[in-house]
């Protein structure tokens, strides 16, 4: 944040961001009644992040590139302070093990599966992504 406000011009849009952020925090953690843990702070982000790519979805059907540059550097302002995320590659492989460990045969065991793999990967995979993932290796039965 200092580094941003010394910067003035140039860091605008990333003080913009960190206080945004920092607010989303601190209302978070008034929610909860206490501080909040890394892990709570990266699931914030993390929904901070999800909000910008869906309204970005919505900006491009709509044809406004300035709000879709705006959103693409916002959401890069914030991935620098979430953790990697993982490649396809990575979750298929981690989908793979927990779809092993729960015995799951079909989509109908998507829950079951979901339940052991999201904790694992929360913060390092986009939800939607995993589910999608999960359902592919359930539907081809491959394990």
């Amino acid at each position: 944040m200092k580094k941003a406000l010394k910067e003035r011009e140039a860091g605008k849009l990333q003080l913009s961001v960190i206080r945004m952020a920092r607010s989303a925090i601190k209302n978070r953690s008034i929610e909860l009644g206490r501080e909040l843990t890394d892990e709570d702070v990266i699931e914030v982000l993390a929904k901070e992040v999800k909000m910008r790519r869906e309204a970005l979805a919505e900006y491009r059907r709509a044809g406004r590139q300035e709000a879709v540059a705006e959103l693409e550097a916002e959401i890069a302002i914030l991935e620098k302070y979430l953790p990697r995320q993982l490649d396809r590659n990575e979750i298929v492989q981690m989908a793979r093990e927990a779809i092993a460990a729960t015995g799951a045969q079909s989509e109908r065991d998507l829950g079951k599966v979901m339940g052991v793999l999201m904790p694992k990967l929360k913060g390092r995979a986009d939800g939607k992504l995993v589910n999608e993932v999960v359902r592919e290796i359930l539907k081809d039965g491959q394990r």
